[in-house]
């Protein structure tokens, strides 16, 4: 018996719908930097031109969610990053690099829908896919060892949420 269509295109889901939204969003990052432009206003931008040109892909909400989580919290992410780079600054790295690492320390800390073993595989499958053969190990390196402090940085972020739940305070 042979496997129906159905079945095929299952077993090439490798790449869903996160994984492509995590690549626009390190695409987006990545053009901002490059361009020296806000990277909200530059996906804002994107999104308006894909309701205006129909062969202008739509931007995922998990594409919103990534960069404007990043924008909202990079000074923390980005001194995260440096706390574990060893004989490195984060400008030195390249730029594509830069990016994909924020993205997951953000997904690390912020994502509770994502295991933080996705974050990290995710993170390491668009290295290979967009930058350099040394890569990946440097990014698997990094990641592994913000991935243990991932969880008291969660447990930080839900104890002051429920702080200020308590007196009735908003997030923002």
């Amino acid at each position: 018996m042979t496997d129906s269509p159905a079945d095929k295109k299952g077993s090439f889901k490798k790449l869903g719908a996160r994984h492509k939204a995590r690549r626009r969003a390190v695409d987006l990052l990545f053009e901002a930097e490059a361009r020296d432009v806000d990277v909200s206003v530059l996906i804002a931008d994107r999104a308006e031109l894909a309701t205006r040109d129909q062969s202008v892909a739509p931007v995922h909400a998990y594409t919103t969610t990534l960069v404007e989580g990043v924008a909202d919290d990079l000074d923390r992410v980005d001194g995260t990053i440096e706390g574990y780079l060893q004989d490195w600054t984060l400008q030195r790295l390249p730029a594509v690099d830069r990016a994909i690492l924020r993205i997951a320390v953000w997904e690390l800390f912020h994502a509770t829908d994502v295991p933080p073993v996705v974050a990290v595989d995710e993170a390491v499958e668009l290295a290979k896919e967009l930058s350099t053969d040394d890569s990946p190990s440097f990014v698997n390196g990094v990641l592994g060892q913000v991935v243990q402090v991932a969880p008291q940085v969660r447990a930080a972020a839900a104890a002051t949420a429920a702080t200020k739940a308590a007196r009735g305070e908003s997030e923002s």
